[in-house]
């Protein structure tokens, strides 16, 4: 990971246009209907880019359904284009996320049978007394724990409706992720995936409709009036500098890191950097309009006044797992209905390196660059859990650039 803005990397000189946008709306929700026109002609996308889709008005679901009513006619309507579609926008109603299949009665017993056999070669080893035959239970072991996992991994075909659109184009494997080929930061893995398979992909989303149309009016407002308010980091350990970290570590550095590039480019009001385990409390009343920290999970904590056009995220497993449900207190979720216009999360367990590091994600948006660019230049993986909830074209720092 890069260490100073003055290292990042460049990103690619999109330059984002409305023609080059894609609207998809469900047909089974007239609200969403109505928005995703009311964005278009917001922002001068023609009316011939809207596609509609019919599937349950539900946040979640099957593989075979995204699969038929979502990804099919998603895909013939790209290909179908004389002018290159670049970015797909799911809007209020298209769902969020694509379920597991069920495994089936033959699968369920092979997982069973191995299980089995790990119980059995755990026993074994706690009551062996050879050392050599020790060390044949244990290797053993470590190989059926090892065909446990890849089982777990092949089946688990979870993933965010929009992470897997990014791919619509391209027929590709279902386990786990795939390196996203636009990421701009250090490369997590080899690319199966070239940039002309990928299309960006955002979320005009949130708990109602009226939640959205302040998503799509503030966003255009700031780019007119700019930015204002403080940004808020809240890492939980201080800056290691330089000294060599791990997992969790990279990414409390990388927070480090963004709070200073931000202070840098002086774009913003004050730069408050939190390195304690709390977070910042609840009640404080702090005018954000960036915010990046983690770790409350599910339990978004009370602290910010979101400022119109407000960008921020949460580093938490699942914390886009919903935008509906009425008690959940994911931050997504709930930092929409408390103001902001662009936020990034997890429909499941993504594990941390899933998320764009701050670093990245925040130097790209102060450049200049729209948020769906932003976004997919620091995205590490594609087919997913992922979502980006704001409007792709927002430039909060416009005025300023």
């Amino acid at each position: 990971m890069s260490g100073a803005a003055l290292f990042l990397p460049a990103a690619p000189a999109f330059g984002l246009t409305g023609d080059e946008i894609a609207v998809i709306a469900n047909k089974q929700e007239k609200k969403g209907l109505k928005l995703a026109r009311f964005y278009m002609e917001k922002r001068g996308i023609p009316e011939k880019n809207l596609i509609t889709v019919n599937i349950k008005n539900q946040e979640a679901c099957s593989r075979s359904d995204y699969d038929s009513l979502i990804a099919q006619p998603v895909r013939a309507f790209l290909n179908d284009q004389q002018q290159k579609i670049r970015c797909l926008v799911t809007t209020y109603g298209v769902p969020l996320k694509i379920t597991s299949p069920s495994l089936t009665a033959p699968g369920r017993k092979v997982i069973s049978d191995l299980r089995k056999k790990k119980e059995e070669l755990s026993i074994s080893l706690s009551e062996e007394n050879d050392d050599e035959l020790k060390k044949t239970v244990q290797k053993q072991l470590s190989r059926v724990k090892k065909q446990i996992a890849h089982l777990k991994k092949i089946h688990d075909m979870r993933s965010s409706v929009d992470s897997e659109l990014a791919l619509v184009l391209r027929v590709h494997p279902l386990a786990h992720w795939l390196t996203n080929p636009f990421y701009k930061g250090n490369v997590p893995g080899s690319f199966s995936i070239g940039r002309d398979d990928v299309v960006m992909v955002s979320r005009l989303d949130g708990p109602s409709p009226e939640s959205v149309k302040k998503i799509i009016i503030d966003s255009l407002q700031t780019e007119k009036k700019g930015l204002q308010g403080s940004a808020f980091f809240d890492a939980r350990w201080p800056d290691p500098g330089l000294k060599p970290v791990q997992g969790y570590g990279v990414y409390d550095r990388s927070i480090h890191r963004a709070a200073d590039i931000v202070r840098q480019s002086g774009k913003v009001g004050e730069v408050v950097v939190d390195e304690k385990n709390s977070l910042f409390a609840p009640g404080s009343h702090l005018s954000a309009s960036l915010y990046c920290g983690w770790y409350s999970l599910a339990k978004y904590v009370d602290a910010f006044d979101w400022q119109t056009g407000s960008v921020g995220y949460h580093i938490a497993s699942s914390e886009c797992s919903t935008l509906k449900k009425k008690k959940s207190q994911v931050w997504c979720k709930k930092m929409i209905e408390k103001g902001v216009a662009a936020t990034v999360g997890p429909v499941g367990e993504p594990y941390v390196q899933a998320f764009p590091p701050p670093d990245l994600f925040f130097s790209f948006l102060l450049s200049g660059k729209t948020l769906v660019e932003s976004y997919f230049f620091s995205l590490p993986h594609l087919s997913w859990k992922m979502v980006l909830v704001g409007d792709p074209l927002y430039r909060p720092f416009a005025k300023d650039n």
